[in-house]
Protein backbone atom coordinates (compact mmCIF):
# COMPACT_ATOMS: atom_id res chain seq x y z
CA UNK A 1 0.00 0.00 0.00
CA UNK A 2 1.76 3.12 1.26
CA UNK A 3 4.58 3.98 3.59
CA UNK A 4 3.75 6.34 6.43
CA UNK A 5 6.08 8.76 8.17
CA UNK A 6 7.35 7.35 11.47
CA UNK A 7 7.11 9.91 14.23
CA UNK A 8 10.33 10.47 16.17
CA UNK A 9 10.67 10.82 19.95
CA UNK A 10 9.88 14.39 20.88
CA UNK A 11 6.75 14.43 18.69
CA UNK A 12 3.88 15.20 21.04
CA UNK A 13 1.61 12.52 19.54
CA UNK A 14 3.87 9.84 21.04
CA UNK A 15 2.88 11.03 24.54
CA UNK A 16 -0.88 10.71 23.98
CA UNK A 17 -3.20 7.89 25.05
CA UNK A 18 -4.92 6.23 22.09
CA UNK A 19 -8.64 5.67 21.75
CA UNK A 20 -10.24 2.28 21.07
CA UNK A 21 -11.35 1.19 17.62
CA UNK A 22 -15.15 0.78 17.55
CA UNK A 23 -15.45 -0.96 14.19
CA UNK A 24 -13.28 -2.02 11.29
CA UNK A 25 -13.64 0.34 8.36
CA UNK A 26 -11.89 0.34 4.98
CA UNK A 27 -9.86 3.32 6.21
CA UNK A 28 -8.72 1.39 9.30
CA UNK A 29 -7.85 -1.65 7.16
CA UNK A 30 -5.74 0.60 4.92
CA UNK A 31 -4.02 2.04 8.01
CA UNK A 32 -3.12 -1.49 9.17
CA UNK A 33 -1.76 -2.45 5.73
CA UNK A 34 0.26 0.78 5.65
CA UNK A 35 1.58 0.11 9.16
CA UNK A 36 2.80 -3.34 8.10
CA UNK A 37 4.46 -1.93 4.96
CA UNK A 38 6.07 0.85 7.01
CA UNK A 39 7.32 -1.56 9.69
CA UNK A 40 8.83 -3.93 7.12
CA UNK A 41 10.41 -1.06 5.17
CA UNK A 42 12.06 0.22 8.38
CA UNK A 43 13.24 -3.30 9.33
CA UNK A 44 11.24 -3.18 12.56
CA UNK A 45 9.56 -5.97 14.49
CA UNK A 46 6.66 -3.84 15.73
CA UNK A 47 4.81 -0.60 15.10
CA UNK A 48 1.98 1.13 16.94
CA UNK A 49 -0.53 3.49 15.31
CA UNK A 50 0.66 6.60 17.18
CA UNK A 51 4.10 6.05 15.67
CA UNK A 52 2.53 6.92 12.30
CA UNK A 53 0.47 9.77 13.76
CA UNK A 54 -2.83 7.96 14.42
CA UNK A 55 -4.24 7.82 17.96
CA UNK A 56 -5.97 4.44 17.62
CA UNK A 57 -5.31 1.31 19.70
CA UNK A 58 -3.69 -0.73 16.92
CA UNK A 59 -0.32 -2.48 16.80
CA UNK A 60 1.39 -4.71 14.27
CA UNK A 61 4.20 -7.10 15.16
CA UNK A 62 6.32 -9.56 13.21
CA UNK A 63 9.24 -11.24 14.96
CA UNK A 64 9.84 -13.44 11.92
CA UNK A 65 6.81 -15.71 12.30
CA UNK A 66 4.40 -13.68 10.15
CA UNK A 67 2.38 -10.58 10.94
CA UNK A 68 0.37 -10.23 14.12
CA UNK A 69 -2.31 -7.51 14.02
CA UNK A 70 -3.78 -6.47 17.35
CA UNK A 71 -6.73 -4.09 17.61
CA UNK A 72 -7.63 -2.79 21.10
CA UNK A 73 -5.01 -5.04 22.72
CA UNK A 74 -4.57 -5.50 26.44
CA UNK A 75 -2.18 -7.63 28.45
CA UNK A 76 -4.07 -9.97 30.75
CA UNK A 77 -1.20 -12.00 32.19
CA UNK A 78 2.55 -11.49 32.80
CA UNK A 79 5.17 -13.87 34.18
CA UNK A 80 8.89 -14.01 34.67
CA UNK A 81 11.51 -11.51 33.71
CA UNK A 82 13.95 -10.92 30.86
CA UNK A 83 16.54 -8.20 30.50
CA UNK A 84 17.90 -7.28 27.10
CA UNK A 85 18.59 -4.71 24.45
CA UNK A 86 15.61 -2.83 23.09
CA UNK A 87 15.26 -0.23 20.37
CA UNK A 88 12.42 1.65 18.71
CA UNK A 89 11.63 2.92 15.23
CA UNK A 90 10.74 6.24 16.88
CA UNK A 91 14.28 6.58 18.22
CA UNK A 92 16.42 5.38 15.30
CA UNK A 93 20.00 4.34 15.90
CA UNK A 94 19.59 4.14 19.68
CA UNK A 95 19.01 1.24 22.07
CA UNK A 96 18.98 0.55 25.77
CA UNK A 97 18.76 -2.30 28.23
CA UNK A 98 15.21 -2.90 29.45
CA UNK A 99 13.66 -5.52 31.75
CA UNK A 100 10.30 -6.87 30.59
CA UNK A 101 8.15 -9.90 31.43
CA UNK A 102 9.43 -13.10 29.80
CA UNK A 103 5.87 -14.28 29.17
CA UNK A 104 2.68 -12.37 28.40
CA UNK A 105 -0.84 -13.26 27.42
CA UNK A 106 -2.79 -10.57 25.59
CA UNK A 107 -6.35 -10.20 24.39
CA UNK A 108 -7.17 -8.25 21.21
CA UNK A 109 -9.37 -8.13 18.13
CA UNK A 110 -8.29 -9.21 14.64
CA UNK A 111 -9.03 -7.59 11.26
CA UNK A 112 -12.59 -8.92 11.37
CA UNK A 113 -13.01 -7.53 14.91
CA UNK A 114 -13.12 -11.07 16.27
CA UNK A 115 -11.60 -11.46 19.74
CA UNK A 116 -8.51 -13.62 20.19
CA UNK A 117 -5.77 -14.24 22.70
CA UNK A 118 -2.06 -14.56 22.03
CA UNK A 119 0.68 -15.86 24.28
CA UNK A 120 4.28 -14.84 23.80
CA UNK A 121 7.65 -15.56 25.35
CA UNK A 122 11.00 -13.86 24.86
CA UNK A 123 11.07 -11.48 21.91
CA UNK A 124 7.31 -11.71 21.26
CA UNK A 125 6.56 -10.87 24.91
CA UNK A 126 9.00 -7.95 24.71
CA UNK A 127 7.45 -6.68 21.45
CA UNK A 128 3.89 -6.90 22.79
CA UNK A 129 4.82 -4.96 25.94
CA UNK A 130 6.79 -2.36 23.97
CA UNK A 131 4.05 -1.73 21.39
CA UNK A 132 1.21 -1.65 23.92
CA UNK A 133 3.17 0.94 25.91
CA UNK A 134 3.04 3.19 22.83
CA UNK A 135 -0.78 3.06 22.97
CA UNK A 136 -0.58 4.66 26.41
CA UNK A 137 1.92 7.35 25.41
CA UNK A 138 4.90 5.55 26.96
CA UNK A 139 8.27 5.25 25.24
CA UNK A 140 10.68 2.46 26.20
CA UNK A 141 13.31 4.99 27.28
CA UNK A 142 11.35 5.38 30.51
CA UNK A 143 12.47 1.86 31.45
CA UNK A 144 16.08 1.92 30.22
CA UNK A 145 18.59 0.72 32.79
CA UNK A 146 21.67 2.89 32.44
CA UNK A 147 22.26 4.96 29.32
CA UNK A 148 21.04 4.73 25.76
CA UNK A 149 23.73 3.70 23.31
CA UNK A 150 24.29 4.15 19.59
CA UNK A 151 23.58 1.13 17.41
CA UNK A 152 23.49 2.83 14.02
CA UNK A 153 27.12 2.16 13.12
CA UNK A 154 27.57 -1.37 14.50
CA UNK A 155 27.22 -3.18 11.16
CA UNK A 156 29.49 -0.71 9.36
CA UNK A 157 32.17 -1.07 12.05
CA UNK A 158 32.10 -4.86 11.70
CA UNK A 159 32.48 -4.58 7.91
CA UNK A 160 35.40 -2.17 8.30
CA UNK A 161 37.14 -4.57 10.71
CA UNK A 162 36.76 -7.43 8.21
CA UNK A 163 38.14 -5.23 5.39
CA UNK A 164 41.11 -4.23 7.55
CA UNK A 165 41.85 -7.85 8.41
CA UNK A 166 41.65 -8.89 4.77
CA UNK A 167 43.91 -5.98 3.82
CA UNK A 168 46.49 -7.03 6.41
CA UNK A 169 46.59 -10.57 5.08
CA UNK A 170 47.26 -9.52 1.45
Amino acid sequence: MALRKIRIMGDEILTKVCRPVDRMTPRTQTLIEDMLDTMYDANGVGLAAPQVGILKRIVVIDIGEGPLVMVNPEIIEREGEQTGQEGCLSLPGQAGVVTRPNYVKARAFDLQMQPFEVEGEGLLARAICHELDHLNGIMYVRFVEGELFDVSGEEEDEEEEIDEKEGNEA
